[in-house]
């Protein structure tokens, strides 16, 4: 044998899955018998196979060689297996929802075997001869443990309610599984929020958000000071080891808060907070939109007038400032063929409804007609700053009235001009379908705005670069499409409508934004 020979079919670049068979001795020859490696079987996919050999760890195109030794796998039976780990509010719901509507579409038999109340299997079987094609096991704990497995390599990819940490991200290049702040390392699998829930008996219906910040550190404890009861608030947490509580204390302790008051009681389901939230009319919890149970929700507000909710649109557009996206973490490593067919079929239009009905919101883009944003083009006017001029707002009204704005919305990390997660996300989304030709024959004005802070001109310049810079962003990953079938352009409006109060950095946030129109 020889090494350049052998790396005729050998691909470095790829990996196959963490759960692969143990390593076995085998020998792989090339099909007219010149070329033979021996080693240790470390995996197959079904179509690559990953050998450690004394030139160092090779993967094999398996349709190139034969397989000797007791390492080798059946080809005819091959089952392709993949191990999910972490968040139980996707693998309870959203992840069974999602498998059994891609079995579906693979025209697939699928059936459940539970090893424990939080370990369980989707085994998806060829309906006529009956054989395993793929199974899915799903493994509920919570997102730290999720990235602790697959650390460990007992996962391979992570449910996730976060975004990965930078210890994680360390400790994963370590281990050989990439970069997993990379965007290609991860994808927002759907939608959330964290809502302010209260009990049905309790008369509040609204709380700003300072005064919601100052309730979970402790400085407002009393419901006297939100126009209720003269009562003790009882604060209902997510457990700072789940991902939501994270992104909850992430979220929620802004403007140097340390952290929440001691008294708040924590819970490591979203079933069990809701449940407690309802039962005392006293209580206050951060919980999430989709596990709101008996709960009701109070509307975020500001001095300033504005009120919103966590609906369905206002959370796709995330106009709604406390939007939590559900992640799906993918180390850099080749997975089996099948698994692969799921992960496409996540981003597709079919799957996209199987989330909006598991009750979560999808991200497939709408159009949203100029009629039904009359209040947003009202606020424009009510809270219009000294700055902006009746003829800003006629140019505004002027440009956009001809058009429509889609639900993709983009906005920054704060205090950086990197994009959030959902919006990495939208870029990959929307440069999808720009490749796809699904825009063909449109036009996209990227528009940006801005929150109050400053002169209105400097404003202006700023939300302009953000629209460049998001039209970049989308172009870069967008390598296919054909651009001269459709027009690119990009406007900017400043701070003239604001979503939100400018009295909080969660507001300040809201109004730094690009959004999409088109015609």
């Amino acid at each position: 044998m020889t090494i350049p020979r052998a790396a005729i079919f050998a691909a470095l670049a790829f990996w196959c899955s963490a759960s692969a068979v143990a390593a076995q001795d085998v020998t792989l020859t090339s099909r007219d018998g010149d070329v033979e490696i021996t080693g240790d079987l470390l995996g197959f996919d079904g179509e690559f196979y990953r050998v450690e050999t004394i030139y160092g760890e090779l993967t094999i195109d398996g349709s190139g060689v034969l397989c000797e030794g007791p390492g080798c796998p059946n080809l005819n039976a091959y089952v392709a297996e993949v191990t999910m780990s972490g968040a139980q509010t996707i693998g309870r719901v959203l992840m069974p929802a999602l498998i059994e509507a891609f079995a579906l579409r693979q025209g697939l038999d699928l059936s459940r075997e539970n090893t424990s109340g939080s370990v369980f299997s989707y085994t998806l079987s060829d309906p006529e001869e009956g054989l395993p094609r793929g199974r899915f096991h799903l493994r509920l704990s919570n997102t730290d443990s999720g990235f602790a497995d697959l650390l460990e390599g007992e996962a391979d990819m992570v449910m996730s309610l976060r975004e990965v940490t930078r210890n994680e991200a360390i400790r994963g290049r370590e281990a050989g599984l990439g970069d997993l702040r990379d965007a290609r390392r991860s994808r927002v699998l759907a939608l959330d929020a964290l809502v302010p829930l209260v009990s049905a008996g309790n008369p509040v219906t609204s709380i700003t958000t300072p005064e919601l910040a100052r309730v979970l550190t402790g400085e407002i404890a009393d419901w006297v000071a939100l126009g209720g009861a003269d009562a003790p608030i009882a604060v209902h947490l997510h457990d700072p080891s789940t991902g939501i509580g994270q992104s909850t204390e992430r979220r929620m302790l802004t403007d140097g808060a340390e952290g929440f008051t001691p008294q708040a009681r924590h819970h490591l389901t979203g079933e069990a907070l809701s449940q407690a939230v309802a039962a005392d009319p006293f209580a206050l919890g951060i919980g999430s939109r989709s596990e709101m149970g008996l709960t009701f929700e109070l509307a975020l507000t500001g001095a300033c007038g504005f009120a919103m909710q966590a609906t369905r649109r206002a959370v796709k557009t995330e106009d709604y400032p406390l939007t939590a996206p559900m992640f799906l973490y993918l180390p850099a490593r080749r997975l089996p063929k099948l698994v692969r067919e799921f992960l496409i079929f996540t981003r597709e239009p079919a799957a996209q409804l199987v989330i909006r009905r598991a009750g979560f919101v999808d991200q497939l883009p709408e159009e949203i007609e100029i009629d039904a944003q009359g209040d947003r083009f009202a606020n424009a006017v009510l809270r219009a700053g000294e700055d902006i001029t009746l003829a800003d707002l006629q140019r505004m009204v002027r440009i956009l009235s001809p058009l429509k704005r889609l639900t993709t919305t983009f906005r920054f990390e704060p205090g950086s001009i990197r994009l959030d997660a959902q919006s990495r996300s939208n870029v990959d989304g929307l440069a999808r379908a720009l490749e796809s030709g699904f825009y063909d024959g449109r036009q996209l004005l990227f528009v940006g705005f801005s929150d109050g802070e400053g002169p209105a001109s400097t404003n202006r310049t700023i939300a302009l670069r953000r629209a460049d810079a998001v039209r970049d962003a989308v172009l870069r990953a967008a390598e296919t499409a054909q651009l001269d079938r459709l027009k690119l352009e990009t406007e900017a409006f400043g701070e003239a409508m604001p979503m939100a109060c400018d009295d909080s950095e969660w507001g300040r946030r809201a109004n730094r934004r690009v959004e999409i129109w088109m015609r």
